[in-house]
């Protein structure tokens, strides 16, 4: 959060972070329904294939897992790339005496 702000004028920082906080609930809110959907998918496939309700749920929520697993990794991956520090700005000093060049005056 603190770097989706850092570039927020001070007059608009409340919008900045209501949008920022309604993004996290709603994306959160739409990937568990997206996982418990593909989880109940193969639960159901699993059951009509004719495993037990416990292995089924197994195989379901481990579909759920796996696919939460590589979303994180990859958004990881995506931040490692995209996220990268700035180079400091080369400042040259110049001393009393020294002309640009660095030569004494």
């Amino acid at each position: 959060m603190t770097l989706a702000m850092a570039d927020v004028a001070p007059s608009d920082s409340g919008l900045a972070s209501g949008l920022i906080n309604t993004a996290a609930q709603v994306g959160g809110a739409l990937g568990l329904a997206v996982l418990a959907t593909l989880a109940t998918g193969r639960t159901d496939r699993l059951l009509a294939d004719g495993q037990s309700s416990a292995l089924a749920l197994t195989g379901g929520y481990q579909l759920a897992f796996g696919i939460g697993a590589a979303l994180v990794a990859a958004a990881i991956v995506l931040c490692l790339a995209v996220l990268r520090r700035e180079a400091a700005p080369h400042v040259q000093v110049a001393f009393v005496g020294e002309s640009e060049t660095g030569e004494a005056a």
